[in-house]
């Protein structure tokens, strides 16, 4: 494409130029980066600035032209790497992972339980240093597979499995008492 437009086909798509990356981002992907970002800091003001500074790297980084896909691909990455090395401080996290469900896919049966499991989630999950924390968001949020969650972390897959394993039993023994179990659904049958 000519004129000031700074875009132009590629084999991928549109390529987007500097800003305009950026404005297709936050247009078409920021809830979703953001979302993000917060499950990974557990806060939206660290969410928003994480995403901030992810987004004006990318810029920087697309002087020459980029395929939205690629560049959502490496505002992820700078997501991610921003909360594993630590440049923020320490977060708390304020929503419950919905994939984790207190290790349920069954919904609460009212909204006093549903806070409860939120507010044990949370809680349980601060407590997971940021390795653990980081497999189990990529793992049981972002669906990545263990050989995926090595890449983005840059360790092998053992320490993923590692860092799963032990952040997975530290989640059971804080929530078990949380987690439906067959007695739970055998009583209410009987009820029923």
């Amino acid at each position: 494409m000519g004129g000031g437009t700074g875009e132009r086909s590629g084999a991928g798509g549109r390529v987007h130029a500097g800003d305009e990356v950026v404005a297709a981002l936050v247009r078409e992907r920021g809830r979703g980066l953001v979302a993000y970002a917060y499950l990974l800091t557990g806060r939206m003001g660290e969410a928003e600035d994480v995403v901030q500074d992810a987004l004006v790297k990318t810029v920087v980084r697309a002087r020459d032209g980029v395929d939205l896909d690629l560049a959502e691909a490496y505002v992820r990455r700078a997501i991610l790497t921003t909360f594993v090395d630590g440049h923020r401080r320490r977060r708390r996290w304020q929503d419950l992972l919905p994939r984790l469900g207190a290790g349920s896919d069954r919904p609460a049966p009212d909204a006093a339980d549903r806070v409860t499991a939120q507010v044990a989630v949370r809680a349980a999950l601060a407590t997971l240093p940021r390795r653990e924390r980081a497999c189990v968001v990529l793992r049981f949020y972002e669906d990545l597979s263990v050989p995926e969650i090595a890449g983005e972390l840059g360790v092998s897959e053992g320490a993923v499995k590692r860092y799963l394993h032990t952040g997975t039993r530290r989640l059971e023994e804080q929530l078990g008492a949380l987690a439906p179990t067959a007695q739970d659904d055998d009583d209410e049958r009987s009820r029923a």
